[in-house]
């Protein structure tokens, strides 16, 4: 059964957050709340939990996951990033915004796309997560908690914990998030010096990227 973290949206017990991070490092799969809504979360470099967390979602190699990022210090060692697209990267993070850029070596080859060689990136905007990364001391791999039963994101964790008691190891529960899903932003066409392509318009507001 899944274990329940409830935590001050804006001020979380670290007690309670340093168990979660436990738990990551021991392989486990959890819920956490982000500054767009629910998703969930594991240690990038454990290949069972990644597959773990592939499973709960049902889906495949091909689905986009994303690297949550406490800030862009962790960028280089994930993304090849030149000084216009860093530049770009800086005036929206943290925030509702999901970046894909190209891998480096360093991400696993399980991790990236498999055709593309890209990964996806972001910063969360999210008191809770915010310290949880710092915590973890690393990036997670994440994707958006979707039952696969429906098309929106769940948003009440007390539900999330109900519906994933037997998959996940915790639930960290901070309240409802904004329920509304990041802005996703292609930024490997500027690597051969076309521009940024938004691929899909979320809670992100992508006119501040000039899209």
């Amino acid at each position: 059964m899944a274990q329940y973290f409830e935590v001050h949206p804006d001020n979380p017990q670290p007690r309670l957050l340093k168990q979660a991070v436990a738990i990551l490092s021991s392989g486990g799969v959890i819920a956490v709340p982000t500054d767009s809504s629910y998703a969930i979360a594991c240690h990038l470099d454990d290949k069972a939990a990644a597959d773990r967390l592939r499973q709960i979602r049902r889906v495949d190699d091909k689905h986009h996951l994303t690297l949550l990022c406490r800030d862009l210090s962790e960028l280089s060692n994930y993304a090849r990033v030149d000084n216009k697209q860093y530049r770009l990267l800086k005036s929206v993070t943290p925030g509702p915004f999901t970046f894909i850029l190209d891998a480096t070596r360093e991400v696993p080859r399980r991790v990236s796309h498999p055709q593309r060689k890209t990964i996806g990136l972001r910063v969360p905007d999210h008191a809770v997560l915010q310290q949880l990364l710092e915590l973890h001391g690393a990036p997670l791999l994440a994707t958006t908690l979707i039952d696969p039963q429906d098309s929106e994101p769940l948003n009440d964790p007390e539900q999330i914990r109900r519906r994933f008691e037997k998959q996940l190891a915790a639930v960290i529960g901070a309240g409802p998030c904004p329920d509304q899903p990041t802005t996703v932003v292609d930024l490997t066409p500027m690597g051969t010096g076309d521009d940024a392509v938004l691929v899909r318009q979320g809670r992100g507001d992508a006119s501040l990227l000039g899209l």
